[in-house]
């Protein structure tokens, strides 16, 4: 499960899709198994969500890894680079960001 804490020793990425509300529920179940079947079970995962605005013209993933090696890593593999192909063919455009937390409000 991810956890947002600023101290946190963790690696977050944040990968935005833009999408057609035509295509939103696709590549929302497409990216759900593949984390089920995958991604979750990749060395260094965490934990990730997936957020949809209300026009469904955009997807965001939010997945957390041990570390960005452990990320890049898994990024790199030819199954999720299969799985990408299944994602680039139902978004327009897709951007994987890495970031680190530098606030929390709670």
């Amino acid at each position: 499960m991810p956890v947002i804490r600023k101290d946190a020793d963790l690696q977050t990425v944040i990968t935005t899709y833009e999408v057609t509300p035509g295509t939103c529920t696709e590549l929302c179940e497409e990216i759900r198994v593949a984390c089920n079947a995958f991604i979750s079970k990749q060395p260094g995962f965490i934990g990730a969500a997936l957020h949809v605005n209300d026009a469904k013209t955009r997807v965001a993933s939010y997945s957390q890894w041990k570390t960005r090696d452990d990320f890049m890593h898994f990024l790199r593999s030819e199954e999720m680079q299969r799985y990408h192909e299944k994602f680039n063919a139902l978004a327009k455009t897709s951007a994987p960001v890495l970031y680190d937390v530098v606030m929390v409000s709670e």
